[in-house]
């Protein structure tokens, strides 16, 4: 106990100064009255408001001889954090030599770390021979050390510990509840007769829209962007100032029209846009520490279709798949848009993705390889799987219209087809993930066995600690993997009850496909999940390759086919393309 009285004790260095010298000190230098409130003081009454604050500081000033004041405030920041902007041009006009007293009501309107606020009075204001005056707490560092003052730090933090502790729990309860704990996203306003409810603001709404509405017709985030701002849309920051909402940000900004990359993301990743409630999306790691870090999905509290939504549930998750495909910037076509089949084609035999590419001696010439080809250095695949783009483009097209023919000449059979195909895949893969779940679930039951093992082995000297720290952590690695796995599991199976709604979404897709001449990359995305492309067989100039297309909520269709459907044709760049279709490929 003598120990920590001694380390905590805050030592005031005596002052080499007369009494002659501190009085030309206080008054050549500003006395800075610096007044602090956070939401959380709220419960102590108004005596500590700022204005009491400001009262109470100045009458002491006076009454003390000090002079030429001036006010540092902070109006609404917690006192565990030390980047208040207050504080901080309090601190800077120090380091220039502007201040030499500075004066509080007590120790805690300086702050509620105890080794932030000790560092301040031992070592920093010292340090620039500034006076430092507590009013309340009746400390000045001119009368010499204070016993007391390290004690009331240590309170002043347990304090805000219970706060902190207090609100995480409040927090939490309101977050369990549907409650929104975050202000609504672009798009919604709180609704003026419950605050706690989102409505649609229609003006910023239609901006989501448009968003939504260019991600899906094949746009990239920048296109998108690029547009926004050429239409002189607003940014979020600057319409929610010309509405007069209050939100975070910088003061200015350089161009309010200027949309980014990363604005487009966020809007298009916003899972709120289809009525929904998330909470716990982020996190702090302590009250000491308020930086916010992004919590596992798993971690998420979800509430479905608590508000209107903007954006329907399909076209959001349709978004989605393209946003997490998107990872490498593909080359652009003469019309500045990526080939809507980017994303889309697979290698049949390594599984890597196909990369777009421009001839570099015929730039009308444009194709899809392998990403994974050794010829690259950065793979291994043995083939260049190498596919025109023009190619693809058509027998893709063909493959749909007979998909979409033989549904219209046979829908009984078609429907049949779908339900068998459906079906087996969704028992298939339910009993394989079942039993996944069961497996991952017992095995995390046994490790908080073994861990609890462990621990009372520990505590009865059977294990030592070096090997209790390491069995101990080695379990618990080994229990966030199966954590994150068992929450994928779940899922997944929540997926395939989902599955005969999927069923109904791609016959209503086959059918609005029915009625379009072109292929276009919204149905492109609406209809495929993802296409292999294999190997070409025979020689350079006359050589044959097969695709296999599979479609989204079903997969893989085997189609029955005939020889009215074989189709040869040049394609636009003047190569021939002969497609047949097989029950092996599509």
């Amino acid at each position: 106990m003598i120990l920590w009285q001694q380390k905590m004790c805050v030592r005031l260095p005596e002052r080499r100064t007369t009494l002659q010298s501190k009085k030309k000190r206080d008054k050549a230098g500003i006395t800075a009255l610096y007044c602090r409130l956070s939401r959380d003081d709220g419960v102590e009454g108004d005596s500590n408001s700022v204005a009491n604050q400001k009262k109470l500081l100045k009458r002491y000033a006076k009454e003390n001889g000090l002079t030429n004041t001036r006010y540092y405030v902070d109006d609404g920041y917690t006192g565990t954090n030390f980047e208040r902007p207050g504080f901080q041009k309090m601190i800077e006009d120090i380091d220039l030599g502007y201040i030499s007293t500075v004066i509080v009501k007590d120790l805690s309107r300086l702050g509620r770390r105890y080794d932030m606020v000790g560092y301040y009075m031992d070592t920093y204001f010292p340090d620039r021979d500034v006076r430092f005056i507590a009013v309340n707490d009746n400390i000045d560092s001119d009368e010499g050390e204070s016993e007391i003052a390290p004690f009331k730090n240590v309170l002043n933090e347990f304090y805000a510990r219970d706060i902190s502790k207090k609100c995480r729990s409040s927090y939490r309860i309101r977050g369990s509840t549907g409650e929104p704990l975050a202000p609504p996203p672009y798009g919604y306003i709180k609704s003026p007769d419950n605050p706690k409810k989102w409505i649609i603001d229609p003006e910023a709404a239609q901006v989501v829209r448009d968003i939504f509405k260019m991600a899906l017709e094949g746009k990239s985030n920048e296109t998108i962007a690029r547009i926004l701002q050429e239409r002189k849309v607003l940014i979020p920051m600057a319409y929610w100032r010309e509405k007069g909402i209050r939100k975070g940000g910088k003061v200015t900004q350089p161009n309010k029209y200027k949309w980014c990359k990363t604005t487009v993301t966020k809007i298009l990743t916003q899972q709120e846009y289809c009525g929904d409630i998330i909470n716990f999306k982020t996190y702090s790691k302590s009250y000491k520490n308020k930086k916010r870090y992004d919590n596992p999905k798993e971690n998420w509290v979800i509430f479905k279709d608590v508000h209107e939504p903007i954006i329907s549930r399909d076209d959001f998750e349709l978004v989605q798949t393209l946003v997490v495909k998107t990872k490498r910037r593909a080359p652009k076509q003469e019309n500045g848009e990526k080939n809507m089949f980017c994303d889309f084609l697979y290698c049949a035999d390594c599984g890597s993705k196909l990369w777009y590419h421009t001839n570099t001696t015929n730039k009308e010439i444009h194709y899809f390889s392998c990403s994974n080809y050794k010829k690259d250095t950065r793979g291994n695949c043995e083939t260049r799987h190498y596919i025109r783009a023009d190619a693809i483009e058509q027998v893709v097209m063909l493959e749909l219209r007979r998909l979409a023919k033989y549904l219209e000449s046979h829908e009984e059979e078609f429907a049949k087809l779908l339900a068998e195909k459906t079906n087996a895949d969704m028992l298939a893969e339910q009993k394989t993930l079942e039993t996944e779940l069961n497996r991952a679930t017992a095995r995390n039951e046994m490790l908080t066995s073994l861990f609890a093992k462990t621990y009372e082995d520990n505590v009865s000297g059977k294990l030592s600690d070096e090997m209790y720290m390491e069995l101990s952590h080695k379990y618990e690695v080994e229990r966030l993997e199966l954590k994150t796995k068992i929450f994928e599991y779940k899922e997944r199976l929540a997926k395939i009850s989902e599955m005969e709604q999927n069923k109904d979404d791609f016959l209503k897709a086959v059918r609005k496909f029915m009625e379009m001449d072109s292929l276009t990359a919204p149905m492109l995305r609406e209809l495929i999940d993802h296409i292999d492309v294999y190997e070409k067989e025979g020689g350079k100039k006359n050589y044959t390759q097969r695709i296999v297309i599979y479609y989204r909520f079903v997969g893989y269709l085997e189609l029955p086919s005939s020889e009215d459907e074989n189709y040869k044709a040049n394609t636009r760049k003047g190569v021939d393309v002969e497609y047949i279709p097989t029950a092996k490929s599509a």
